[in-house]
């Protein structure tokens, strides 16, 4: 049977409140809203990270088309300034004259048919442009609300950190000296209840697992002597008594 001093037992109350107190910060840590907010950022980010990559790609793939096609317009107009210059030396005889007329000719219809497709893809790489620069501006201002964010959460962190230790110093404080067996029944209770090891008794009620105890129950704790460490029987919680005397 553990026994310990009334004052002991009731300090342990103490420590269990700032042991609350504790978990509660460590929740508070770890559940953060912006913990949310950052993981759902993060996800638009790649996003968005996805489709610039995407656009990027396929601006390029554009780029070396319409290099290609401006390459093959070159050619064509190339070829046509050099039958253009022959038929205006004098030197070309008539049949050949007659050629080139109908091979300038075949030219400029070649040379038309590249053109649209080289201002179509002009066009293209304009819009792609456009997109990837949106895309990037989007990503801008997404990277800054992470930075934003981040810094908040280190902010929240770093004051939570501070409540904890100070909680700490002042749990160790109010700990020191408290009875070892006391301490230990504490400790394991605290492992198996969820982190609620000690509840007051307030008249015929656990403040623990808030159940009234039934008659029989209560003679037995109300007899036991003061410094017989009594639990609940319905939640096996330590249950102090004499608080509101106290």
């Amino acid at each position: 049977m553990t026994t310990a001093p009334v004052a002991d037992q009731l300090r342990l109350l103490e420590v269990q409140a700032l042991d609350t107190r504790a978990a509660q910060l460590a929740h508070a840590r770890s559940s953060h809203p912006v913990h949310a907010a950052l993981t759902e950022l993060e996800g638009r980010l790649a996003d968005v990270d996805g489709a610039y990559v995407t656009s990027r790609t396929a601006l390029g793939d554009l780029r070396r088309e319409l290099a290609k096609a401006e390459q093959d317009v070159e050619q064509v107009r190339t070829r046509a300034e050099r039958d253009r210059t022959r038929m205006e030396s004098g030197a070309a005889s008539v049949k050949d004259v007659q050629a080139l007329s109908s091979e300038l000719e075949a030219l400029g219809r070649r040379q038309a048919a590249l053109e649209e497709v080289e201002l179509e893809l002009m066009e293209r790489v304009e819009a792609h442009e456009s997109a990837l620069a949106e895309l990037g501006s989007a990503r801008d201002g997404l990277l800054a609300e992470q930075a934003r964010l981040r810094d908040e959460l280190d902010a929240a962190v770093a004051e939570i950190d501070r409540q904890a230790e100070a909680l700490g110093a002042e749990r160790e404080q109010r700990a020191d000296g408290i009875d070892a067996a006391l301490v230990a029944l504490y400790d394991r209770l605290r492992a198996q209840l969820g982190g609620l090891a000690v509840a007051p008794l307030r008249g015929r009620r656990c403040e623990g697992c808030r159940l009234e105890l039934n008659p029989s129950d209560l003679a037995r704790i109300s007899a036991a002597p003061a410094e017989q460490v009594v639990r609940c029987e319905e939640c096996g919680r330590i249950l102090v008594r004499g608080v509101d005397a106290a």
